[in-house]
C-alpha cells in the first residue's frame, strides 16, 4: 500500500518520571515518515525528563507544574496543536520504531478507520499477554480530532483514559482497528518502582481504570466489533 496523501499529524507523548526511556520513543517518533508535530507533555516529573525531551531537535516540551494525571497530559498535548490526527504513544516503550507509529496512523490516512489501536506482540511475554487480556487498554493509539475530544471529562482520568477513549468510539459507532506492534513492549511498574512499590502502584492502576469505568457509564453499547489487520 503506498503512502497516502498528507495530512497533518501530530504524536503526543505523556510522560512521567522517564528520563532513562524517552529517548527511544523520540527517536522513534523522528523516524516516523507520518509523523508532522512531536509534542512531550512532562506530567509533573521530578527527574529530567523534560530536560532529556528539550535535547532532541524539533521536539515540543510542555511541562506541567505538578502531576495531574494521563488524561489531563494528554488533553494539554492536544491544545498545543491543531493537528486533525492524533496519535499517542507511552513514554516508556522498548523496541518501538518510527514504522510502528507510521502503522498506527496509516490507517486513517487512508480513511480506513476513525482510531487506530496498536497491540503488543513478540515483545516482553506479560506485556504480549496482557494485551491479549485487554486489548482496549493500550496506550498506542491514533485517532481523529474529534474522537478524543468527544470525552469531555478526559482531563479528570489517569490511568483510565484509554478506556474511555474507546467507550466514546463504541458509543459513537466510530470505526476502529487494530494493528500488531511487533518486538514492542512497556517497562512494568514492578521494573521501575521495585516489586513493593511497584505492586502499589498497579493496584493504584487498576483503581483509576475502574473509576474511568464508573464515570464513563461501564455499560458497553453493543457496536461494530474490533477488525485486526
Amino acid at each position: 500500500m503506498g503512502e497516502p496523501t498528507k495530512r497533518e499529524v501530530a504524536v503526543i507523548i505523556p510522560a512521567f518520571n522517564e528520563e532513562q526511556r524517552i529517548l527511544t520513543v523520540l527517536g522513534a517518533a523522528k523516524s516516523s515518515k507520518l509523523v508532522d508535530e512531536i509534542i512531550v507533555v512532562d506530567d509533573g516529573s521530578v527527574d529530567l525528563t523534560a530536560d532529556v525531551a528539550r535535547s532532541v531537535d524539533g521536539v515540543q516540551v510542555i511541562r506541567l507544574a505538578a502531576n495531574r494525571g494521563k488524561g489531563a497530559a494528554m488533553v494539554r498535548g492536544v491544545q498545543a496543536t491543531n493537528a486533525q490526527i492524533l496519535a499517542f504513544v507511552d513514554a516508556d516503550l522498548g523496541g518501538l520504531k518510527g514504522q510502528h507509529i507510521d502503522d498506527i496512523i496509516r490507517p486513517l490516512l487512508h480513511d480506513q478507520c476513525d482510531m487506530c489501536v496498536g497491540i503488543f506482540r513478540g515483545g516482553k511475554v506479560w506485556s504480549d499477554m496482557a494485551q491479549r487480556v485487554a486489548p482496549y487498554l493500550s496506550g498506542q493509539r491514533a485517532m481523529k480530532r474529534e474522537l478524543f475530544e468527544a470525552v469531555p471529562i478526559m482531563a479528570e482520568l489517569r490511568m483510565g483514559v484509554e478506556w474511555a477513549l474507546t467507550n466514546a468510539a463504541e458509543k459513537r459507532k466510530a470505526k476502529v482497528v487494530r494493528v500488531l506492534l511487533r518486538g514492542v513492549s512497556n517497562c512494568a511498574k514492578e521494573e521501575k518502582y521495585g516489586l513493593m512499590k511497584g505492586l502499589k502502584a498497579r493496584g493504584l492502576m487498576y483503581k483509576e481504570i475502574t473509576e474511568a469505568m464508573v464515570k464513563t457509564r461501564k455499560r458497553r453499547p453493543p457496536g461494530r466489533r474490533n477488525r485486526r489487520r
